[in-house]
């Protein structure tokens, strides 16, 4: 080896070395400041408690639309809710009642 073959690796081995260092970086930026990262980690964590809450309140809309199919079971019909939604839906009434609207 001459001092010019000396000269070339050791350039090449600070190219390498630079180039690892960056490697290095930037994948701790992304661990810090990523979209997974750490800095994110807060915001994830509230979005997943509003996620759930979310899903508590549409699975409590589900259990009471699935009462009111089963009330509604063309087999046997609660009779209540019957008469409510004809009234409420045909402007049906008996000739005894009155009707009351409220703002």
């Amino acid at each position: 080896m001459t001092g010019s073959d000396a000269t070339v690796l050791t350039k090449r081995e600070k190219f390498a070395q630079m180039g690892a260092l960056a490697a290095l970086l930037i994948l701790g930026g992304l661990a810090l400041a990523g979209p997974s990262g750490v800095l994110a980690w807060g915001e994830n964590v509230s979005m997943l408690d509003q996620r759930r809450d979310t899903i508590a309140s549409l699975e409590e809309q589900r259990d009471e639309l699935r009462n009111r199919v089963k009330l509604l079971d063309p087999s046997k019909v609660d009779a209540d809710l019957a008469g409510e939604l004809v009234r409420r839906n045909l402007n049906v009434v008996h000739e005894d009642e009155v009707v009351i609207t409220l703002d």
